[in-house]
C-alpha cells in the first residue's frame, strides 16, 4: 500500500520552473527505482500573491527506502534549508526537515525610482551582473513581479556569501537603489 508524502520545498519558484526543477526529475527517479510516483504539485502564496513555498505530492511504495531516497534527491536538486517531508507513518504524523541551500531575495523598487531609471535600465543586465558576481557560489533560480516591487531569488550554499558577493553590484546599480535584501531560506 502506498503512502502519500508532501514535499514542502522552501523555495520561491514559478510553477513551470518547479516542474522542471523538482517534479519532473522526481517522477523520473522514483519510477526508475520503482519507489513511487509524483501525483501533483502546487505553490503556497502570501497575501500579495508572492510564492512562499512549493509543494510536490508524492505516492511512495516503501517509506523505509523511499524517504532517504527523496531527501537525498531533493537536496541534490537544490532544495533549500527549511524544507520538509510531511507524511503519516502508522499513527504518527511526521514532518522531516531537509535542505541545504540558503536563499536571499532582492526586492527591487518598482514604482519609486526616477522614471529615467526604469527607461534606461535593464533588469536582465542586473541579473547577469549579480550571477557573474556570485560565480560558482550561487545564482538566481526565479523571480516574482508584484504590484510595487520585483523580487529576484538567489540560492547557494551560504546566505552570507550570497550577500557579500552581490554587495558591490547592489550598491552601485541604479535599479537597486532602495532595494530590500531579505533572507528567504
Amino acid at each position: 500500500m502506498s503512502t502519500f508524502v508532501f514535499a514542502h520545498i522552501n523555495i520561491r519558484m514559478q510553477p513551470i520552473d518547479r516542474g522542471e526543477s523538482f517534479e519532473d526529475p522526481l517522477l523520473e527517479a522514483l519510477e526508475a527505482q520503482e519507489l513511487g510516483t509524483v501525483t501533483g504539485g502546487g505553490c503556497g502564496l502570501t497575501e500579495n500573491h508572492e510564492i512562499e513555498f512549493c509543494g510536490v505530492d508524492i505516492e511512495l511504495e516503501d517509506l523505509e527506502e523511499g524517504i532517504p531516497f527523496l531527501v537525498g534527491l531533493l537536496e541534490e536538486l537544490g532544495a533549500p534549508a527549511g524544507s520538509r517531508l510531511e507524511y503519516q507513518d502508522g499513527d504518527r504524523e511526521v514532518a522531516l526537515p531537509f535542505g541545504k541551500e540558503e536563499g536571499v531575495g532582492v526586492y527591487l523598487d518598482g514604482v519609486g525610482l526616477p522614471k529615467e531609471v526604469y527607461e534606461t535600465s535593464d533588469v536582465n543586465e542586473l541579473i547577469e551582473r549579480l550571477d557573474t558576481a556570485l560565480g560558482d557560489d550561487g545564482g538566481m533560480r526565479c523571480h516574482w513581479q508584484g504590484p510595487e516591487e520585483t523580487a529576484l531569488y538567489f540560492y547557494g550554499p551560504s546566505r552570507a556569501t550570497l550577500r557579500a558577493k552581490m554587495a558591490d553590484v547592489l550598491a552601485s546599480h541604479a535599479l537597486c537603489k532602495g532595494a530590500r535584501v531579505v533572507d528567504i531560506a
